[in-house]
């Protein structure tokens, strides 16, 4: 799966997450705003339902109470007390009544107008007790007995018992209601706002989920057009409509990647005139080191045949003729990483061979032990790995202690060449900076052989094979350790030399020219242990 298309995945499902919070947060809000509404009108509805049953029964059943059982005389027969019961269930309140009274002292008389519905123990013994209390009639009371009533449950069924006794003697009556029709309609009522509340969360969902759309696509737009800029593609611009924040933010953006294009324009141009300047001083010094090389030559010869007064001073000049040399070269290979023309002149190669060569050709056999088995082949280009390995090795030479120590072996895929010395270790501060051009650890020697290049041409010629460099102190802190990982083969393919690239074939002549001129004899790390 390509980088493209996982960024696409990422930013969706990124989109989804967006969306689903806003999704969530609107139906949180409209579900506790519809819950606490339904609820509300639900109670206020219940209470008024079950208040106005409530007042309309306990009303027919006191007015009863007063015309029907309050003429009854003091001792009733049954038959007075059953049909004065019925009398008082015949309304149209609905209820079932019960009469209690006394036919003599002690003797109780029990009559209701439905023995299959409503008894005496269908009362709570609560509710007789508080109707039988005799109250003590004063300013805030007038009547020595009132009216209770109590809500219950039989059979899983609601009913509303109320109670009253007839004052200066008479019976005492209860009256039993189902309340169960409205249970029934508070039921509906409650299914109805459970319907309306469900509808709510849904309407809730669609409009956070068009609001999300609206805000969301600008912000993707955003995001894409980021993206995009973060990319390279300077010239990217938003479509700026409206007047609201995102509209403002899109004006932004787009004020805020002008600018950047600009600023990119202008250090490209003077990076491009600072390579350019590089190069044309580097070609235009060559052809005067040319001759100076030529003539230092011919000195050095005839250096025993001078007078001793004038040997120091000639040779002087050869040593920093050739110094100056090095570095326009060294300069020219910088220049070429940097426009990018450099290239790779891929072999399949021995690479115990390869850095046995590189050691000969510098006479280092004496002062390198190389551990390396023949037989590692790897796909590369021969002559800038002895570039890197020239590098390091004169490093470790030049800086650390001997013996230098060349060990080769396959990892994986991998080719890994490690190069040790046995001196003073590079120090901490100094180890990030080892690779930086120009960069010498010893502000004391800003004049020496090496020009602070070596280093980061090796690093450089490492990273065209799609490989790193790696500089440490060695563990038991004896001396430092440089190690090269290069790729076997296959990553990289070589380029097709056409006879007509005369580009090409200029890259590689010069790149051949940076070799015989000598890169391979300055290593360069001045300072850096």
């Amino acid at each position: 799966m390509s980088s493209a298309a996982k960024r696409a995945i990422v930013a969706g499902l990124r989109l989804t997450s967006l969306r689903l919070r806003l999704v969530v947060v609107f139906a949180l809000v409209a579900l506790t705003a519809a819950v606490s509404a339904s609820g509300i009108a639900y109670w206020l509805n219940r209470e008024a339902v079950l208040t106005r049953t409530q007042d309309a029964a306990l009303g027919d059943f006191r007015q009863g109470m007063q015309n029907r059982a309050a003429a009854l005389p003091l001792r009733p027969t049954q038959g007075e007390l059953q049909e004065t019961a019925e009398e008082m269930a015949g309304g149209s309140a609905g209820y079932d009544v019960l009469l209690v009274g006394e036919r003599d002292a002690g003797k109780p008389i029990v009559t209701t107008s439905d023995a299959d519905s409503f008894t005496l123990a269908d009362v709570p013994t609560s509710l007789q007790e508080a109707v039988n209390e005799r109250q003590d009639v004063g300013a805030g009371n007038s009547v020595p007995y009132h009216l209770y009533w109590q809500r219950t449950v039989r059979g899983g069924k609601p009913y509303l018992v109320g109670g009253s006794k007839i004052v200066n003697g008479g019976p005492t009556g209860y009256l039993f209601k189902s309340l169960d029709q409205e249970r029934q309609d508070l039921n509906s009522l409650g299914w109805s706002l459970a319907i309306a509340t469900a509808l709510a969360l849904i309407g809730s969902a669609l409009l956070a989920q068009a609001a999300a759309t609206t805000v969301l696509k600008p912000v993707h737009r955003l995001g894409e057009a980021a993206r995009r800029l973060g990319e390279g593609k300077l010239d990217t611009r938003l479509r700026v409509s409206g007047t609201d924040e995102l509209a403002e933010l899109a004006r932004t953006f787009n004020k805020t990647a002008e600018s950047l294009e600009k600023k990119v324009a202008d250090m490209s141009a003077r990076d491009e005139s600072s390579r350019r300047f590089v190069a044309d001083m580097s070609h235009e010094l060559r052809t005067p080191l040319t001759a100076l090389t030529a003539v230092t030559e011919v000195l050095e010869d005839e250096v025993a045949n001078l007078d001793p007064m004038i040997a120091p001073a000639v040779n002087l000049v050869v040593s920093e003729t050739r110094r100056l040399g090095d570095l326009v070269e060294n300069l020219m290979e910088v220049t070429r990483f940097d426009a990018g023309t450099a290239r790779l002149v891929l072999d399949t190669v021995d690479v115990a061979d390869q850095v046995t060569a590189c050691i000969d050709a510098r006479a280092w056999l004496d002062a390198v032990d190389l551990d390396a088995e023949r037989g590692i082949m790897a796909h590369l280009d021969p002559r800038r790995l002895d570039v890197i390995l020239a590098n390091l090795i004169g490093n470790a030479l030049k800086h650390g202690g001997s013996p230098v120590r060349v060990s080769v072996r396959p990892v994986d895929h991998e080719l890994m060449i490690e190069v040790r010395d046995h001196g003073p270790g590079i120090p901490e501060d100094v180890l990030p900076h080892v690779f930086d051009r120009f960069y010498k650890a010893s502000a004391s020697r800003p004049r020496s052989e090496g020009s602070g290049l070596g280093l980061s041409i090796a690093m450089e010629n490492a990273h065209i094979h799609g490989g790193d460099i790696t500089a440490a102190n060695s563990a038991d802190g004896d001396g430092a350790v440089f190690v090269l990982r290069l790729p076997r083969g296959g990553d990289t393919e070589p380029d097709d030399m056409d006879e007509n690239d005369e580009n090409a074939e200029q890259a590689v002549e010069q790149d051949r020219g940076t070799r015989d001129s000598g890169i391979g004899r300055g290593p360069e790390k001045e300072g850096a242990q």
